[in-house]
């Protein structure tokens, strides 16, 4: 699937658009500009396994560790803290950017995902409202200081739930992270408890191999499923 991309300016987020003629999906996606090199690679690979049109909402983010974290946590490697501006972003995205997703494209199905920080933040603002109708988590920072309390306190609102993790991934000498695989697979029970429609997926390889077409992979499984 080749489109153009395109810049749009939203409630003072910027964001570079995908936009499929007659899509059936909408994806909205928090990206770097490493996330932004690679979303060729992941819309070939959402297209090799959905033949339906969507359109691709790529949110620029400029402070990763600020803008993507649910709430203020200390640094876990390196020396920069995590911050609390999750929920000024989901703010911006739910008054600002759904509304004219929703005005351009009335009706469909809108899901939000990401990797890395931006998966978890896709899963917390999936706990957190009703906006999403599917939530697509690659490589998700579930080890994030204080998720699985959390998670266990909330209730997913989003109908289908996307995980994926590379095997190598929790093989790190980082104490913190090291407990990814312990906990995204907490997190696929607790989805299970809740009787949510969800995939947990390993994929070959550590974190930073692969984020475009694992990131495909996990909007196309959505895209299935809602």
């Amino acid at each position: 699937m080749t489109l153009q991309p395109s810049p749009l300016l939203l409630g003072g987020k910027e964001l570079t658009v995908y936009d499929a003629p007659a899509p059936t999906h909408l994806l909205l996606q928090p990206c770097d500009e490493h996330d932004l090199e690679t979303i060729p690679q992941e819309m070939e690979t959402i297209s090799q396994s959905v033949p339906e049109p969507f359109s691709l909402y790529a949110l620029h983010v400029e402070d990763w560790f600020s803008e993507l974290s649910p709430w203020a946590a200390p640094p876990v490697f390196g020396k920069q803290a995590f911050g609390d501006g999750a929920a000024a972003t989901l703010t911006a995205i739910t008054h600002n950017i759904l509304p004219e997703l929703n005005r351009q494209h009335p009706g469909l199905p809108i899901i939000l995902g990401g990797y890395s920080l931006a998966g978890l933040f896709a899963l917390w603002a999936g706990y957190t409202c009703s906006a999403f109708d599917a939530i697509a988590a690659a490589s998700p920072s579930v080890w994030f200081p204080g998720w699985l309390p959390f998670a266990s306190a909330h209730t997913m609102q989003a109908r289908a739930v996307y995980l994926s993790l590379g095997d190598k991934e929790p093989q790190t000498r980082n104490a913190q992270m090291s407990t990814v695989g312990d906990a995204l697979t907490a997190q696929a029970e607790l989805l299970r408890a809740g009787s949510k429609e969800y995939t947990m997926e390993w994929n070959q390889g550590g974190h930073f191999r692969d984020s475009g077409p694992r990131t495909g992979k996990a909007f196309a499984w959505c895209m299935q499923h809602c």
